[in-house]
This record gives C-alpha cells, structure tokens and sequence, in this order.
C-alpha cells in the first residue's frame, strides 16, 4: 500500500512557475514508477509525465515537452513537477500516482495508487 500526498499548487500567472512535490509513504518508493496527471474541469483525466524507479528514465506529454520536468529523491520518498512557462491550458487539478514495477507508466491504467490532487490554476 502507497500513500500519495500532492502539495504545491496554486494560483500563477501565465508564464510563471510553480513546482509540484508528492511525498509517498512506505519503505518501496523507489520500486515504484512514478507519474503525474492532470484532469481540467469536464474532461478526462490526461497523462503529464513519468519517471522510472531510478529516476533515469522519463516521458513527458507532447504539450509539456520542454516547459515541465519530472523529477525524484528516492532518499526522501518524493517526486516533483517543476512547472515552467505556465500557460492558461495548463489550469487543472493534478494528480500524483504510483505504478508498481517496471511498467512504463504513459497510461493512467497502469497506476494502482493516486493521491487526493492538488489545484494548479493559471491567469492570463
């Protein structure tokens, strides 16, 4: 079992910064995949970014590339999102999930744990 616990959203202007942390409890964080997602109001939950059990390995959603960057310390049993170039599309509620194993971790069915999301809001 894998507590997830999002922190760090909130209100930014368009092209600002903000950075995600989730902190997992439990002694296996780092055999976990680790991802993170984002659900705008009335649409479907989308992936973000993921980063493998190492912290090695990453993919990140087309519209992301470049401005966001998962990243992990195993050592402190959390992940982060740094945020960069916050645009209004970007305003959603995100989501922290773990995916056990060596799953890649791009499709939202591959998680098996999800924290309760933490409110990203950009104006324009």
């Amino acid at each position: 079992q894998v507590q997830l616990v999002e922190s760090g959203g909130g209100l930014v202007q368009a092209g600002g910064s903000l950075r995600l942390s989730c902190a997992a409890s439990g002694r296996t964080f780092s055999s976990y995949t680790m991802g993170w997602f984002r659900q705008a109001p009335g649409k479907e939950r989308k992936f973000v970014a993921a980063i493998r059990r190492s912290g090695s390995s990453t993919d990140y959603a087309d519209s992301v590339k470049g401005r966001f960057t998962i990243s992990r310390d195993n050592a402190q049993n959390t992940v982060y999102l740094q945020m960069n170039s916050l645009e209004r599309e970007d305003t959603a509620v995100y989501y922290c999930a773990a995916a056990p194993g060596l799953r890649r971790g791009v499709s939202r069915h591959e998680y098996d744990y999800w924290g309760q999301g933490t409110q990203v809001t950009v104006s324009s």
